[in-house]
């Protein structure tokens, strides 16, 4: 992933408090030999204050097809993107350029992070590991925890693997137009308030709050 100096994250809680509430994306596998990468989409509790980078964790159903290659070679890697947009030629123009002859682009946040998995087979780490992901996701509570041995989800456990990612590298880019002419940005700012498309909004609040 190219990371242009302007879209660097501003600090480490840039990204950090980003992937709090960005919590789905795809878990990128090396193949076994002769094989294609495995990605996987995937739910995920970010926990900043463990390790360096911190830690991640998911867990999969037991049948995935990637566990053997996660075997093989623990260095994976989880992709997170949302927030995109794109942004029209028109909106993109010099002023001393014809409208028509503006390029288009596209707004996005991303965080990609190098782990090294481990496998979580235990019972009670699993357990663990899936009322921590609740804990997370469900905040406001509602649903009895997991046990081993207890009802309602012990009995399920056997049919999952645990996964805790060792978060070992991170890159992050938040392309928002920050470089752009005082300008480009206002219309840019104006066309993203006024389309209404589903990521617009989100992408606007990036534009504004990145703004040189």
């Amino acid at each position: 992933m190219l990371i242009h100096p302007w879209d660097a994250p501003q600090s480490d809680s840039e990204w950090q408090q980003w992937l709090a509430t960005h919590d789905f994306g795809q878990l990128a596998v090396n193949g076994l030999p002769g094989e294609a990468p495995y990605v996987q989409p995937t739910h995920f509790v970010y926990d900043a204050e463990r390790g360096r980078y911190g830690e991640i964790l998911t867990h999969l159903a037991r049948p995935n097809l990637l566990w053997k290659a996660v075997e093989a070679d623990p260095h994976v890697l989880l992709s997170v993107v949302d927030d995109y947009a794109y942004i029209p030629g028109p909106w993109q123009a010099p002023t001393d350029t014809p409208p028509e002859h503006g390029v288009p682009t596209s707004f996005y946040a991303a965080v990609q992070l190098r782990c090294r998995a481990y496998v979580v087979d235990d019972p009670a780490e699993k357990a663990d590991l899936l009322n921590r992901q609740v804990g997370h996701f469900q905040p406001e509570g509602g649903s009895a925890a997991a046990a081993v041995g207890e009802a309602p989800y012990g009995r399920m456990l056997s049919g999952i693997r645990g996964l805790r990612l060792e978060v070992t590298e991170i890159r992050a880019k938040f392309k928002y137009g920050s470089h752009k002419p005082e300008d480009v940005q206002d219309r840019t700012a104006a066309g993203l308030a006024g389309r209404g498309a589903p990521h617009d909004a989100a992408a606007h609040t990036h534009h504004l709050r990145r703004r040189t």
